[in-house]
């Protein structure tokens, strides 16, 4: 991975279901909808985030790649939206979720 890169494993885009159990097809259109994904590597100028952590990030900014047959996406840790991840320290907010 080179300078402020991210590589993510997407979390699957298929079939959701509404809270009140509606299942809603992958094909419906929607509004600009962000993903989550799983970060899988990082580059040795990323700040905020680290492999294992789950990001938020718009699909439609995305390169997509693949690996060993699985499929990536490798983003810029500027086009993050948020960060989840168990070391928030106690009282710290930001990035973090």
């Amino acid at each position: 991975m080179l300078h402020d890169r991210v590589l993510v494993s997407a979390d699957d885009a298929g079939e959701r279901k509404s809270s009140a159990g509606i299942v809603i097809p992958a094909t419906a259109a929607v509004g600009r909808r962000l993903s989550w994904a799983s970060v899988m590597a990082v580059g040795p100028h990323v700040r905020q985030v680290q492999t294992g952590d789950r990001v938020l990030f718009d699909p439609e900014d995305k390169a997509e790649v693949e690996l060993a047959g699985k499929g990536y996406v490798l983003l810029r840790e500027r086009d993050l939206h948020a960060v989840a991840a168990p070391r928030v320290e106690d009282g710290r907010t930001g990035l973090y979720l």
